[in-house]
């Protein structure tokens, strides 16, 4: 069965809506159910997909889900914006500013766009637009910085990353530090140049910050440091060999259980199970989408279709910068159409090939990666940031596409410096 011939019916599956999980199961047996001298027979398929979720960093994912829920629960970001409210709140686009810098550290915590998007969301949309901004642009903003969640670290999509390349999830995390503070100043640039132009309400917003003020800086840190924290201790267990990635992942769900239940006191034990509920429902899904991926890329080797397109990208395009432009297209029409899990998981063993003829570090491709699927996070037809936003505000999908194109060009710009420039990327190894 002949590879064009399966791609084929993967898209006809995906858009008879078949859930992603189950179309990818069904073309990685086809082969083998068409050619029985195909080495990926059913059983080997079946087999594939039991080892390739028999993964120590793996673990990682759950544990991360379930701290960015239990944080999200506990009111973790209204601590975290009102610090950066305090700070930065009463200059030009100075709320919108604390919004981005919020998402930026909710990403530290959640190590999830959508997430970051609905807890960050739920709570800073509805006072931006009490002061006055304009509600498709409260939301947009949201939508966007959201994206932020998958890029600085910890982050699910470079564990999955590590895991189909065999790179560092250590390294990976450090290298996605710099990148993501860099999208965050550009998109914090983009507030401020919208500001200018269209406006504040200085009152209300003197208001507000002027009540976080009567409060004290030392309340108001009291009340935040415990989430300011959590990347720091996250962070610092990898980085200080305390823990390995996955051990500081079950660090941070107690951790998130001891902030939010012994210092906030905004969970209690009978909200537990809830939790755990939720978290069960958030990843039952991605191991679903994990198994089968695992077993349809190692298909896909087998059908030597990473070395067929490597050879052919390498052998159209004799430019480094051409073939690095190709990627990046191609990755960000994969991110508009596919989730982040199986996108990852699928065109890593595809590109690698590739990325090695051109001598370009694995670790920097990963960050390249990652910010191409983020951007694919606000743009349709998927857009899972744009559907977690309109949820939040009931603004059509489409009206916070067009008001986020500004700052996806921002984030554009941030992802050609990245792949050009890998010390960006690399600067912190």
């Amino acid at each position: 069965m002949s590879i064009l011939a399966v791609m084929l019916i993967f898209v006809i599956c995906l858009f008879i809506a078949i859930p992603v999980s189950i179309s990818l199961g069904i073309v990685s047996v086809l082969p083998g159910a068409f050619d029985a001298s195909f080495t990926a027979s059913a059983t080997y398929v079946v087999r594939s997909m039991v080892s390739g979720i028999d993964s120590f960093p793996l673990l990682a994912i759950p544990m991360f889900v379930l701290s960015g829920i239990i944080m999200a629960k506990g009111g973790v970001s209204k601590k975290l914006f009102d610090v950066f409210a305090y700070f930065i709140g009463k200059r030009r686009a100075g709320i919108p500013c604390a919004v981005i810098i919020t998402c930026l550290f909710y990403g530290a915590i959640s190590g999830s766009a959508p997430a970051t998007v609905a807890a960050v969301g739920s709570m800073t949309i509805p006072i931006l637009i009490s002061l006055g901004y304009d509600k498709v642009f409260s939301t947009a903003i949201v939508a966007v910085a959201g994206g932020l969640g998958v890029i600085i670290p910890p982050s699910i999509p470079y564990i999955l990353f590590a895991m189909a390349s065999g790179e560092s999830v250590g390294n990976l995390f450090l290298a996605g530090i710099v990148p993501g503070v860099l999208i965050a100043l550009l998109l914090m640039a983009y507030a401020v140049f919208y500001c200018s132009k269209h406006g504040e309400d200085k009152k209300k917003i003197d208001a507000e910050v002027d009540a976080l003020h009567q409060k004290g800086i030392w309340k108001v840190l009291k009340e935040s440091v415990w989430a300011l924290l959590t990347p720091v201790i996250i962070l610092g267990c990898i980085y200080g060999g305390i823990a390995s990635p996955t051990e500081a992942a079950v660090i941070s769900v107690f951790y998130a259980l001891f902030v939010s239940m012994a210092i906030y006191k905004s969970i209690h034990f009978k909200d537990i199970y809830g939790i755990l509920v939720e978290a069960c429902r958030t990843f039952a899904p991605l191991l679903f989408i994990l198994v089968a991926s695992t077993a349809f890329s190692r298909v896909l080797t087998l059908m030597q279709v990473p070395q067929m397109i490597s050879e052919w990208i390498l052998n159209s395009f004799s430019n480094e910068v051409l073939i690095l432009l190709v990627i990046n297209a191609f990755l960000l029409v994969v991110g508009m159409v596919m989730d982040t899990s199986p996108a990852i998981l699928i065109t890593t063993p595809i590109l690698m090939p590739i990325i090695q003829g051109i001598g370009m570090n694995p670790i920097h491709f990963g960050i390249v990666m990652v910010i191409n699927l983020a951007i694919g996070f606000v743009t349709p037809p998927i857009g899972v940031n744009l559907f977690v936003a309109s949820s939040l505000t009931d603004i059509p999908v489409m009206d916070i596409a067009k008001k986020a194109m500004p700052m996806i060009f921002y984030f554009l710009i941030a992802l050609l410096l990245i792949t050009f420039i890998p010390a960006i990327s690399l600067a912190l190894l």
